[in-house]
């Protein structure tokens, strides 16, 4: 009786041993591929629980969510014989597992290796058809979109499916960086220079203007004022010749005597005069 119990305890782990390994899963973010001793047998799983045969068939899963590459910085020529340097990523999946593991190994560094390679040759031969202006700003988006293109023509011949090639940065060599900056430094300096000779231009403009007018205000001013002078002045003498025409004696004495005030106004005035003089008539 007890060895007829230890013998089903032992079918029992033998099944469940069995089993276990005659089952795999196959989640909704991977993609499997069944072997049969070496052989792919199948590749088209559903996400869910599957069966293979122990010893006989193994299973490999790969991710099949959008993985990214970041490719390394490479020197390409443009069309006028000027290097650039290039900085660009690429986004990519599996989309056909058994010629992704028949092609790459189902190695993943492998698998960026050829695209590396690819999308490096793509922008080399588009760079080489373009000048540093249109590459940079341009044709920028237009030569992603070419790259994505054929990249993907290659790529799919061994399961991949390049999403999307994106170029991050496009920078000088540090011997071109310097000229150009050079450039755009002597451009911005004649720029300078040219607003400064037309302020200048626009400054003596406004300093003559202003003088002018200035000299037009002081001869306005001066004509003004000899007029108001020669008009106050012939109003003073029509007053004078009433105030003459009044009292003739009276004016006549009014002024010699302002005459004496201003003639002895300094004690050390000296005036030698005959005594009969028309001078001296109201001394008398």
């Amino acid at each position: 009786m007890g060895q007829t119990k230890t013998l089903v305890g032992i079918l029992l782990a033998a099944v469940v041993v069995i089993g276990a390994f005659s089952i795999f899963t196959v989640d909704e973010r991977e993609k499997a591929v069944l072997f049969r001793l070496g052989e792919i047998v199948r590749t088209d799983f559903e996400p869910g629980l599957h069966w293979k045969t122990p010893l006989i068939n193994n299973v490999r899963k790969f991710d099949s969510r959008i993985q990214s590459l970041d490719v390394e910085s490479e020197r390409y020529l443009t069309s006028e014989k000027k290097n650039v340097i290039v900085d660009s990523f690429v986004k990519w999946r599996i989309i056909d597992v058994a010629n992704y593991y028949t092609a790459t190994g189902g190695d993943a560094l492998r698998a960026n290796l050829r695209l590396s390679q690819i999308i490096k040759d793509g922008l080399r031969g588009e760079f080489a058809k373009r000048t540093i202006q249109e590459a940079i700003s341009g044709e920028r988006q237009q030569i992603m979109q070419i790259i994505t293109e054929q990249a993907n023509g290659q790529a799919q011949a061994f399961g991949i499916d390049i999403v999307d090639v994106r170029i991050k940065r496009i920078d000088f060599p540090a011997d071109i960086s310097d000229s150009v900056f050079s450039r755009m430094r002597a451009e911005r300096q004649r720029v300078a220079k040219d607003l400064r000779s037309r302020g200048a231009e626009a400054a003596e403009k406004i300093r003559a203007e202003a003088d002018r007018q200035r000299t037009v205000l002081l001869a306005d001013a001066y004509r003004d004022a000899e007029k108001l002078k020669g008009e106050g002045d012939a109003v003073a003498t029509d007053i004078y010749a009433k105030a003459y025409g009044k009292d003739v004696e009276f004016y006549s004495l009014y002024r010699s005597l302002n005459a004496y005030k201003a003639t002895f106004a300094n004690k050390d005035d000296v005036l030698v005069l005959e005594p009969n003089t028309e001078f001296f008539k109201y001394f008398k």
